[in-house]
């Protein structure tokens, strides 16, 4: 018997992203700046959280930022387990935020300002789940998704998501992102 992990989730999502409400505010995510539109997502972001090895959560080289696997980690929990065993699509979807909302915090610590965002060029989403899941592109659309929603067009990405056997620490979802920004 094959799983269907969710299927109507990506549909579900869908949905809920383009709302009337969204359809009407869409314009305010070209002329808000990344800060206010945090603000008013409800958004704080931490600090770059300390290394747990012998590297650095990111790095810059020339306008691109490269910024290293980052976990779900919450003001008040880490987001563990394996998808389609411990945890459903939903709860990796809202890990994935996390995730976001983390990558963007080192991303403002690195470079001062998420107004001299460029473009989010690329992520690299794993997904630590059982054998038979399926659904990792739509546990990776919850960092997607944000970072849409704060950066408008520029938040548009090439992306890949993958499936993993294990992940450090059991954590549900890691997230690599790549940023072009200014000088």
């Amino acid at each position: 018997m094959k799983a269907n992990y969710g299927r109507t989730l990506l549909q579900k999502v869908r949905e809920k992203y383009w709302k009337e409400e969204h359809r009407r505010n869409h314009w305010r995510r070209y002329v808000m700046s990344a800060d206010t539109r945090l603000k008013e997502l409800g958004l704080e972001l931490p600090s770059a959280a300390a290394p747990v090895g012998n590297y650095v959560p990111a790095v810059r080289s020339g306008n691109l930022v490269f910024l290293s696997g980052h976990g779900p980690v919450g003001k008040d929990r880490v987001v563990t387990g394996k998808l389609g065993v411990d945890l459903t699509v939903e709860e990796g979807y809202e890990a994935a935020k996390i995730v976001a909302i983390g990558l963007l915090g080192s991303l403002k610590d690195l470079i001062g300002d998420l107004d001299k965002v460029r473009r989010i060029v690329k992520l690299l989403g794993m997904v630590n789940c059982d054998p038979a899941f399926m659904e990792q592109p739509g546990v990776i659309d919850g960092a997607s998704d944000l970072l849409v929603e704060v950066f408008g067009e520029k938040g548009k990405h090439a992306r890949s998501a993958v499936g993993m056997n294990a992940l450090p620490f059991n954590i549900a979802v890691e997230i690599e992102m790549i940023v072009e920004v200014e000088d």
